[in-house]
């Protein structure tokens, strides 16, 4: 059995990464008091993840961006910059 110390050495990530798959219910483990446990054959279930963060979805062809409304009457915001001489 393995620490998420060693767990987290082994995968290659960071012990926070390592919670984060325990409570996410990726990677396995015991709990004894305040510490978890892993079984050194259950880090195969996380080996071949993908790194990094999934890309945002594409907006949607057609839509376009508004613009900034100011939150007391609802009036666009003015931009900022050098003023008009």
């Amino acid at each position: 059995m393995l620490t998420t110390e060693e767990a987290a050495t082994h995968l290659g990530v960071t012990t926070a990464r390592v919670r984060q798959m325990i409570i996410a219910g990726r990677l396995p483990a015991q709990r004894f008091g305040r510490s978890h446990m892993i079984l050194e054959s259950d880090l195969q279930l996380v080996e071949n993840r993908k790194a990094g963060r999934p890309p945002k979805p594409s907006p949607t062809p057609g839509k376009r961006a508004t613009r900034r409304k100011n939150a007391s009457n609802g009036t666009p915001a003015k931009k900022r910059g050098r003023k008009a001489a």
